[in-house]
């Protein structure tokens, strides 16, 4: 596994790549590429830290697994490329900011813009095989996003992070919620998303706060 990633997060974790626990998921993330099919594709597997360098980013959303359906996943949580069917979680995000704030649903469920405003999209686990979902999980991926999400929390201040549903909350446990904004609800799934999911109003806080701190808000 080439780790393509962008300069700025390259600097912040690099001793993360250097680790054991890397060269571990680097031998493993290599041959089930070899051998089976898995998504994203390998060149978009840093896709959310390529599309949002570390000093750009002002919001921060996790995600479990990459979408193991074809042509879905890209490297962003929740995201699907243009001209994908929109997954039911993603059907549920689009309906509470229209609930939220008013803006429409769009015409793709591809979030790149968002990622280019400074909302960095990070699945806890980067790599799945087809439609076996968690297959890569407990490989050392959750070691490497929380290392991400660590420096994050640690070197700037003032970001918001959004953890929806029980393993994102866990996962964000650590983060200092009196530097930093921490939003918590139910997951956007339909199997959770009428418990505490729809109503959340996480967009407009989240952009609330931005504007609070001079930061300008993000167009969802």
């Amino acid at each position: 596994m080439n780790v393509q990633i962008e300069d700025s997060w390259k600097v912040r974790l690099q001793s993360e790549f250097e680790k054991d626990y890397f060269k571990h998921l680097t031998d493993f993330v290599r041959n089930e590429y070899g051998t089976y099919a898995i998504y994203p594709p390998g060149r978009l597997i840093f896709n959310a830290f390529n599309l949002c360098p570390f000093d750009k980013v002002k919001v921060v959303i996790i995600g479990q697994d990459p979408y193991h359906g074809p042509g879905q996943a890209h490297g962003l949580c929740f995201s699907v490329n243009d001209g994908v069917q929109f997954p039911p979680s993603l059907i549920n995000i689009f309906k509470e900011i229209r609930d939220d704030i008013g803006t429409e649903t769009p015409a793709t469920g591809n979030l790149t813009r968002w990622a280019e405003q400074g909302v960095l999209l990070l699945n806890a686990t980067l790599t799945v095989r087809a439609h076996q979902a968690g297959s890569h999980q407990n490989r050392g991926w959750e070691t490497f996003t929380d290392a991400a999400i660590r420096v994050l929390a640690e070197e700037k201040e003032h970001l918001v992070f959004i953890l929806w549903g029980a393993y994102a909350q866990r996962k964000g446990a650590f983060i200092d919620r009196s530097k930093h904004l921490v939003l918590t609800s139910a997951h956007p799934s339909p199997l959770s998303a009428y418990n505490g999911f729809f109503g959340n109003k996480h967009f407009s806080k989240t952009n609330e706060y931005l504007k609070g701190h001079g930061e300008k808000e993000i167009y969802w």
